[in-house]
């Protein structure tokens, strides 16, 4: 049996779409019990579906009796690295009709805690290991598929209920929208329990058979040495990861077999997708989307990214309805709760009817009297030569100005040099008066622009 991708051409499977996800997995190995499920790049494993589903079944009939009762319909925090293990514990708790928490593998102790609170969950499931907490009521509505986990505004631990009706419905549409089906081989880095990770890596598989190749390390070499065995077709990344690419020595033989490059979870610079694509041959293709939505929009023709005009269309399935302040209500049926959610961004769409975006809304900065976006200034700042990423602040000691903090190629502009290229492009108010070069932005564990690390570093 050979692991390899068949062309994209290749026909799908019919799949059964079932009200679960865990029903429609089982109608998957049913029908092609030999095909592969995930390849394991640490190991060189290929797993197929049926063992897949055996290990899933093994795992459980370890579990102590009383432990299993303990877990059965109830919520579970589980925090476990990018793996076949992650899959088959993930499908386990689905057999015992328990709701995964899916919390980031690096997360500190305390930090679990509090996700278990947020979660109400009567167990964390750390690498392997199972830690019973206060016995907790069951499940009560049978439909509950996930929780998804975001920091929120504060910080403090929000969980998001999906049911199974909402991620198979996010799974169908990304897919139909890319193009992905079951012929492809996905390049699994992005953490699977993340929100992009679901609707890119996990819920393909699960419910039309979509392989996955478990990355061996997230580093440019290892990426090349995997794609060079196993031949992957899709690739979901974010900036970091092209970016390490195209500044290292990896050959554009390497990632030859790559069809699709997708980038999402950051802003995409424009000098980042050029220098990509130049280098590979390869266009990215923009994706955004929320915990709460799963996919918004995508770019189908992949050159939306380096020309910085629009994050693209919108995916199969997705309705948008703009509001005051050019706010936005997003409708689909992968979106958490009754199928409404407005972002916390602003935007609006080009005559070629793609979304662009305008900036975080209810960011509006009071400076000595007037008002500022700082959105207006993060695009001004972006748009200078070597700007990869900017970001823009009350200043922290006047209240008549502001700071920002700009991550820049080598070698570093000086300050100076940076307001000096504003001069003619802003007003002098508007031009930071603190600024804060950096060689890339700090990064939450979720992989995005940590925001009260940069505040920090401003206020320095």
């Amino acid at each position: 049996m050979s692991p390899n991708a068949k062309k994209q051409s290749a026909q799908p499977e019919a799949s059964p779409y079932l009200t679960s996800l865990l029903a429609t997995w089982r109608a998957l190995v049913a029908q092609s019990p030999t095909a592969t499920a995930v390849i394991d790049g640490d190991t060189a494993r290929v797993w197929t579906r049926a063992e897949l589903a055996a290990a899933a079944r093994a795992w459980l009939d370890s579990l102590p009796a009383d432990a299993r009762a303990h877990i059965t319909r109830r919520r579970v925090v589980m925090a476990e690295p990018n793996s076949a293990r992650w899959f088959y514990i993930f499908l386990g708790l689905l057999e015992i009709g328990a709701v995964p928490a899916l919390a980031d593998s690096k997360e500190t102790p305390d930090r679990l805690a509090a996700i278990a609170d947020a979660s109400r969950a009567a167990a964390i499931l750390r690498d392997g290991e199972l830690t019973l907490l206060a016995p907790r009521p069951p499940v009560r509505r049978r439909d509950e598929l996930l929780i998804k986990l975001t920091s929120g505004s504060t910080g403090v631990p929000k969980a998001l209920v999906f049911t199974h009706a909402q991620m198979l419905a996010d799974g169908r549409q990304i897919c139909a929208t890319m193009r992905i089906g079951p012929g492809d081989l996905n390049l699994g880095i992005i953490p699977f329990g993340h929100s992009y990770g679901l609707g890119h890596l996990v819920i393909p598989l699960l419910e039309q058979g979509t392989p996955l190749l478990s990355a061996a390390s997230p580093f440019p070499q290892s990426i090349a040495a995997d794609c060079a065995r196993w031949k992957p077709t899709v690739f979901p990344a974010v900036p970091t990861l092209l970016r390490a690419l195209s500044n290292t020595d990896v050959s554009p033989v390497a990632l030859a077999s790559l069809r699709l490059v997708i980038s999402a979870g950051a802003p995409l610079q424009p000098a980042d997708a050029l220098a990509f694509a130049n280098k590979y041959g390869k266009h990215v293709h923009n994706f955004y989307g929320t915990s709460e939505t799963g996919g918004i929009a995508y770019d189908r023709n992949g050159d939306a990214a380096e020309t910085g005009r629009a994050i693209g269309q919108l995916i199969d399935g997705v309705r948008i309805t703009f509001r005051r302040g050019k706010r936005f209500t997003v409708e689909s049926p992968s979106v958490h709760g009754r199928g409404r959610y407005s972002p916390p961004d602003r935007g609006e769409f080009n005559p070629a009817g793609e979304l662009t975006l305008l900036g975080r809304a209810g960011r509006t900065l009071k400076i000595a009297g007037r008002r500022l976006d700082p959105g207006e200034v993060e695009t001004m700042l972006r748009a200078l030569t070597g700007v990869r990423e900017a970001f823009v602040a009350a200043h922290p000691t006047r209240p008549d100005a502001i700071a920002a903090a700009v991550a820049t190629d080598a070698p570093l502009p000086t300050a100076a040099d940076i307001r000096r290229q504003l001069t003619p492009r802003l007003a002098a108010w508007k031009i930071p008066d603190r600024i804060v070069v950096l060689p890339a932005f700090p990064l939450t564990q979720r992989g995005k622009t940590d925001r009260a690390a940069l505040i920090k570093l401003i206020a320095k």
